[in-house]
């Protein structure tokens, strides 16, 4: 390989690495990945059925977590308990409509969502998402994403007191109404017999917000001290992407210590006291904030009062033969005289990750740094702009496709001027290139002397060799920006663009190798190549024939194979993605064209498409 083009091919190389690394580490994950979690989420559910049990334990059963120090001046909390015999009575694993009914429910009925609360335990178990369905078909079922104990995949929200006396998940509370609608709370209420007289009212708004206000009476004669609780309970781990561009799993932003993300498996492998059973992380005397799990689209999480101290956790622990992950607060005790009354108010989001509803909820209700609950990720300072500029032009056109090309037109515009310098450089390099094949064969016995010349004449020419590499790096953060913004926003899901591309975050439908659906024959994920990536490899084929042949057998390689590889390589990428490429590098090719012409620079693309698809005289015989 010859040293003055060492530089080029560096970058090329460079940029294949990236994004072959990017694809590996964040786009699409390996196969093996796949069948390892398809295999233990079929083994959760086979051990579930087999154990038959539901339940869990909450901190009103339990107490405090375990390895919770009592705050100074405090009364010590319960000590740590087990889940009570109770719950080992419950029911076998069953249809999810048996175990609904398995409790008197006050029907939960908002523009957003429908479900239902329990009145056994005062859980919120019973939610789907009127608005969101598991495919693009209009038939298909709503997302559900809380269900009760019982069911197949048991998920909920609880609340209430951990001390003696306090309702449990067994009590049966009663409500004032059958129906909890937004404007219309509904009150739940419990005499435990001994003096203690618990109320609950639970609010809605039209989104996915519920707000929950728990009160104590103390009518015992004498004080008593509880401490409030919320948690977000899920039995067995669930199906994930398993992508590593995307946090699954259990998330807060826990007042200072700012936002923790933990993983299914990296919570068991944490260990609340050494030798304990129940495994995962606490964090004492936060301030702000919330915790909950994440879904790729969907959350379920509990926010404090944000000017009170609290302890947050995460933690799993083996139950029925699976695991039962949580995310739990604990406040304060709050000790209530004889005659007082003690009050604590959480809220649960319970419902889709959509951006301008979580940001509201941010402002309007003062939750710290609650849009993290978004996986925005480290670029955040470009992913989330990003994603701004196309939803600023979806409201005006209606369509995120569209909005895609209008963004890029508008950074195309943005580094104008840098690429403009780099275009320019590469037409200076193009114009010298006989003299450069000068300095080659007068200097062909001495290296040295051969690229002291050749930086000599780029001195000379004010010319940068790498300058040709800024338009391909520039556009890689806009690339993982937009990557980001189609993988993990919900705006983004089952959005379509035109024709067959009905959903931007999912790869082209399409496939050359069943002849685009032709053929009743679904290829393997590897040879997945579609109408839009084709396209893509055509735009970038183009782009490289710009460019005069390169010289050095092993250069005209890497140019000819590289189309190939970026065609199959964002196959399997979101459309939306692959749409960007494709209509940048069409931008790219009319921008360099353009500026080659200004430069007095030959645009060599006929020709070199001429000499592609001409086949070569055969060498004459000596």
């Amino acid at each position: 390989m010859r040293d003055d083009n060492r530089n080029l091919l560096l970058a090329i190389a460079l940029s294949v690495v990236v994004l072959i690394g990017w694809n590996y580490f964040y786009g699409v994950p390996t196969a093996e990945r796949q069948r390892a979690q398809q295999a233990a989420s079929q083994q959760q559910n086979a051990a579930q059925q087999a154990a038959a049990q539901g339940g869990t334990a909450s901190p009103s059963q339990t107490g405090p977590l375990p390895g919770a120090a009592p705050r100074e001046g405090q009364p010590s909390p319960p000590a740590p308990g087990t889940v009570p015999a109770a719950s080992a009575n419950q029911p076998r694993v069953e249809p999810r409509e048996v175990a609904l009914g398995r409790s008197p429910r006050v029907i939960i009925e908002t523009p957003a969502l429908a479900g239902s609360l329990s009145l056994k335990g005062g859980r919120i178990d019973d939610v789907a998402l009127k608005t969101y369905r598991e495919t693009v078909e209009p038939g298909s079922p709503r997302i559900v994403l809380l269900s009760p104990s019982g069911s197949p995949n048991p998920y909920y929200a609880e609340f209430g007191w951990v001390g003696p006396g306090a309702p449990n998940a067994d009590t049966l509370w009663t409500a004032d109404s059958d129906r909890l609608t937004p404007g219309k709370p509904v009150t739940l209420s419990f005499d435990n017999g001994a003096g203690l007289v618990f109320r609950r009212e639970v609010s809605v708004d039209d989104k996915f917000m519920f707000t929950v206000r728990d009160t104590v009476d103390n009518r015992t004669g004498q004080p008593v001290s509880l401490y409030p609780y919320g948690l977000v309970s899920r039995h067995g781990k669930p199906h994930t992407q398993g992508y590593y561009v995307l946090h699954e799993g259990l998330i807060g932003v826990l007042g200072d210590q700012g936002l923790q993300e933990y993983s299914y498996d990296a919570v068991e492998k944490e260990n609340v006291i050494p030798g304990q059973p129940t495994k995962g992380k606490i964090w004492n005397g936060v301030k702000g904030g919330f915790l909950g799990i994440t879904d790729k689209y969907w959350a379920a999480a509990v926010a404090p009062d944000q000017t009170q101290p609290y302890q947050g956790s995460f933690t799993a622990r083996a139950e029925g033969g699976g695991q039962i992950y949580q995310a739990n607060l604990l406040g304060d005790a709050r000790t209530v005289p004889s005659g007082a009354t003690a009050e604590a108010t959480q809220r649960l989001f319970a419902g889709a990750k959509e951006v301008s509803t979580v940001d509201g909820y941010k402002s309007s209700l003062g939750i710290l740094k609650f849009d993290l609950l978004i996986d925005w990720g480290w670029f955040y300072f470009i992913t989330k702009p990003m994603f701004w500029a196309l939803d600023f032009f979806y409201k005006l056109f209606g369509n995120f496709g569209l909005s895609i090309l209008i963004v890029t037109i508008i950074l195309k515009t943005f580094f104008l001027p840098l690429a403009a310098k780099s275009y320019a450089s590469m037409a200076k390099m193009k114009a010298v290139q006989p003299e450069m094949v000068a300095i080659r064969e007068r200097y062909k016995d001495d290296r040295v002397k051969q690229q002291q010349e050749t930086m000599n004449l780029y001195k000379r020419e004010k010319i940068n060799p790498v300058a040709g590499c800024w338009p391909v790096l520039i556009q890689i953060p806009v690339f993982f920006a937009l990557y980001k913004v189609l993988f993990v926003t919900i705006e983004m899901r089952h959005a379509p663009f035109f024709g067959w591309i009905q959903d931007l975050a999912a790869p082209d439908p399409t496939s050359l190798f069943n002849l685009f659906g032709l053929l009743p024959y679904t290829p393997p994920s590897f040879l997945h190549l579609g109408v839009w990536p084709l396209i893509m490899g055509v735009t970038m084929f183009v782009q490289m024939k710009m460019n005069p042949t390169p010289p050095d057998p092993v250069q005209q390689t890497m140019f000819t194979w590289m189309p190939v590889i970026f065609t199959f390589m964002l196959g399997s990428f979101p459309a939306g993605l692959v749409i960007y490429w494709a209509w940048n590098n069409k931008l790219s090719v009319l921008q360099q064209g353009y500026i080659m012409r200004r430069n007095g620079v030959k645009v060599e693309l006929w020709d070199n498409l001429r000499t592609t698809f001409t086949r070569k005289p055969a060498a004459a015989k000596g």
